[in-house]
């Protein structure tokens, strides 16, 4: 079975994440979304709230499974026994820093890939912090990601209007 992982943060989800996961699905007989636990930030979702919002947006994707997991990717792609890290590329800024990523994991794990798959051109400028920070305005951002998610998102600012 070829399994690939696609980790990130996800702080919400986008269209241009869920553009990635369904490809990378038709590729792959299982894809596990992981939902990257970083202490070191803050995001506007727990990872528990990210792992939920994440898993209801593709309920429709039969092979895909969503987790959480903190620590290295290619360590979190061991434990999965996949062999493939899914990236998505927006626009060249991300190539660098995403090609530096892969090489230093191709080091710490020679026997995970990754593998790069450019965003749709129609989800190309998008970004969760743009997403938060339009949500944040009172910006309409059913454009940038599904109704779900619109919802959860208001409903954060509503709770927390600071932010």
């Amino acid at each position: 079975m070829a399994r690939a992982i696609y980790p990130g943060s996800f702080d919400p989800a986008t269209y241009g994440h869920l553009d990635i996961i369904r490809r990378a699905a038709a590729l792959f007989d299982e894809v596990i979304v992981g939902v990257l636990n970083n202490s070191a930030k803050s995001p506007l979702f727990s990872v528990e709230e990210r792992v939920n919002i994440l898993e209801n947006i593709t309920k429709d994707v039969p092979n895909v499974a969503v987790t959480s997991f903190s620590g290295l990717s290619v360590n979190f792609a061991r434990s999965c026994n996949a062999k493939v890290i899914i990236r998505g590329l927006r626009a060249i800024t991300d190539f660098e820093y995403e090609l530096q990523m892969a090489q230093t994991n191709r080091v710490l794990a020679q026997d995970v890939d990754t593998m790069f798959l450019t965003t749709s051109l129609e989800y190309a400028y998008l970004s969760s912090t743009t997403v938060k920070e339009a949500a944040y305005f009172g910006a309409d951002i059913s454009k940038f990601v599904p109704e779900y998610v619109v919802r959860k998102v208001e409903e954060k600012y509503r709770r927390n209007p600071a932010g």
